[in-house]
């Protein structure tokens, strides 16, 4: 199985770049976007000047526990930039969700509880809500790391959608909100009440 299938069998569709998207990445903005591929894992991210996006980090079956996820994030770590990723929101049919949600807990993520993240799939035209982590080295308030989001969307998200897709995603400003009082709960706290 290549790295595309590896990640085309863990995530959603709706989250899912096509491979023609993530390989024209790869290529035409290779100076801010990655892949690190082993045996057992997967991890597309993006690094730029003050902080780094992980796009998709898919560690497998075979080797979960080991600490390999943890290897990796400890990688980007000593970079000392703030790392941001986006997650779906806990799905109690669906315990990946909340052990992918624990395993960032113990890595010492925060929810940026005032992001909003909320857009329409272009493979399966239904709004897919996301939540916000970060894990930062200084004190990165959330203001910052929403702007840090918008680049994301705007330079990796988005990159020649069009041409890749056929039609384009909703404007940055549709897809993301910034609201200090946004009523959402810590997504951690849902985790220690179903524990």
């Amino acid at each position: 199985m290549n790295w595309y299938e590896k990640l085309n069998e863990y995530f959603p569709i709706e989250e899912m770049k096509s491979q023609e998207h993530m390989e024209m990445l790869l290529k035409e903005k290779s100076d801010v976007y990655y892949k690190d591929e082993g045996s057992y894992h997967v991890m597309m991210y993006a690094e730029f000047d003050t902080f780094l996006f992980i796009d998709y980090l898919y560690v497998s079956a075979k080797s979960r526990g080991q600490g390999l996820g943890h290897q990796l994030l400890e990688r980007l770590k000593q970079k000392q930039k703030p790392i941001i990723l986006e997650v779906e929101p806990i799905d109690y049919k669906d315990t990946d969700t909340q052990k992918r949600l624990r395993f960032y807990q113990r890595e010492g993520f925060t929810h940026a509880q005032s992001i909003g993240f909320s857009r329409r799939s272009l493979a399966t035209n239904e709004e897919s809500q996301l939540e916000i982590l970060y894990w930062s080295p200084s004190s990165e308030d959330e203001e910052t790391i929403y702007k840090q989001m918008r680049k994301i969307y705007e330079d990796i998200h988005t990159y020649k959608d069009e041409e890749v897709y056929g039609q384009a995603y909703q404007s940055t400003e549709e897809v993301l909100s910034y609201d200090k009082k946004r009523d959402t709960d810590d997504i951690f706290g849902a985790l220690k009440e179903n524990a």
